[in-house]
């Protein structure tokens, strides 16, 4: 244990502090609003997203990153779902996501989906966050007379622009930090304050109590299954083949672990006050994007939302309400770009890019299950499974020799059948008895 620690000491540098901040552009905007209209608890959501964090940067030792279910949490903001409801719907998504990591059927789906649309999807997702940014920014609303404007977006963007050649400049810790600085001041002018304290002092709380057979139903239907492709597609291997880009030196991250680590921390938080969670490749590209290389960066902001999480309690929600959405959507608009650029970036012939630039345009306008459906088709009728999909290929043989085999037992069957109406037809001659024969 104290090997571990030290080694985690010598490895944590400044870019890795600052890498593993990349991803709260994506955090503090879900997580905030779902707090503000108590979909889900605000203090035991913020632990077990740290102490997922910390357990997937030891596991893997990657910048594997852990943010909300976007869909689940886009779901409650719209329709109001209860805690109660989220939790349900996090509980069984990731049941699903888990069995399909124990029975190994994720690596089935990895290989019969082409890399082109792999790829595509990762742009779309890329441009995505991207267009979330730019609106971040712009609901500021204003380029003097605020603190939280466009002239401060302005500034973060070009510091980004003309430290992007610095990797050893950690950008993201030094605007996180000027966002928290400029937080304090309107904290402090501010007269709402949000209570969120838990009953106990454990951040954990029973979040299945008084669960109803409706909120079960209705949590399936309208959250949990719209999720499962997303956490599928962007979650598990879109996340590994972004890995293994990012990575190429190290130990392949697998579908099954990555799948199995979805489906657990979710069946334990979930069931004591979490937020529905997965991984994800836009957080892992933004992360990269700003430093991270090693899994002590996540494990540095696992500890780091734990102690928050312990000692601020519901007075950190306040803080983070009050934190600059142009730094926010700053950020989110680089870690699109860093996602969008390594999911171009290994594109070369003609047919992938048609296959991946339609997917990644479908993505954009009808999200990720739309857009697997679209490039799918693309690259079926583009001959895009003549390359990559073993699977798939051999699957279509079993069919076609099945489909062939079946075809030639009909066509025996007809012939017999034939045979026996005939024989029927003419019966009084063969037998010698008196009859006619059917003149029709």
């Amino acid at each position: 244990m104290l090997s571990l620690a030290r080694r985690l000491y010598q490895e944590l540098t400044l870019a890795e502090i600052s890498g593993s901040l990349g991803d709260v552009g994506t955090l503090i905007p879900l997580m905030l609003p779902l707090a503000q209209q108590g979909s889900i608890h605000f203090v035991p959501a913020l632990f077990f997203s740290g102490l997922a964090n910390a357990a997937s940067g030891l596991l893997w030792d990657l910048p594997i990153c852990v943010q909300p279910m976007k869909t689940i949490a886009a779901v409650a903001l719209t329709e109001g779902l209860t805690a109660v409801q989220v939790s349900l719907a996090g509980l069984l998504v990731s049941s699903l996501v888990l069995l399909l990591g124990l029975s190994r059927a994720i690596v089935l789906v990895n290989n019969v989906i082409p890399d082109s649309v792999v790829r595509g999807i990762q742009i779309g997702l890329g441009l995505s966050l991207m267009k979330k940014g730019a609106a971040l920014v712009l609901s500021t609303g204003s380029w003097v007379g605020a603190i939280d404007g466009y002239a401060l977006a302005s500034c973060c963007f070009v510091t980004i622009l003309l430290l992007s050649h610095s990797p050893r400049v950690p950008v993201a810790l030094i605007l996180f930090s000027v966002g928290v600085v400029l937080a304090i001041p309107v904290l402090s002018s501010s007269d709402s304050m949000t209570n969120d304290t838990p009953p106990s002092p454990w951040p954990v709380t029973w979040a299945l109590d008084q669960a109803t057979p409706d909120d079960v139903w209705h949590a399936l239907f309208s959250a949990a299954l719209p999720q499962l492709p997303l956490t599928t597609l962007n979650s598990i291997i879109s996340t590994c083949k972004l890995s293994h880009d990012l990575f190429p030196d190290r130990p392949r991250l697998s579908q099954t672990s990555v799948a199995c680590s979805v489906g657990v921390m979710n069946i334990v938080a979930c069931t004591l006050g979490g937020m529905p969670m997965c991984h994800g490749a836009g957080g892992l590209a933004a992360q990269y994007r700003f430093g991270a290389r090693q899994g002590c960066s996540m494990v540095f902001l696992g500890v780091a939302k734990m102690t928050l999480a312990l000692a601020l309690g519901g007075a950190l929600l306040n803080l983070l309400q009050a934190f600059p959405k142009a730094i926010l959507g700053v950020l989110l608009i680089f870690s699109g770009l860093e996602l969008a650029k390594a999911g171009a970036r290994p594109l070369a012939l003609e047919q992938d890019l048609t296959v991946a630039y339609l997917t990644a345009g479908a993505t954009l306008v009808l999200k990720t299950g739309g857009g697997c459906v679209i490039g799918l088709l693309t690259a079926l009728l583009c001959g895009g499974y003549k390359r990559g999909s073993p699977e798939l290929i051999s699957a279509g043989a079993v069919l076609y020799k099945l489909h062939k085999r079946t075809a030639s037992v009909r066509f025996r069957l007809a012939q017999h059948q034939l045979t026996n109406e005939c024989i029927l037809k003419v019966h009084p001659f063969i037998d010698g008895g008196e009859g006619h024969v059917d003149q029709s």
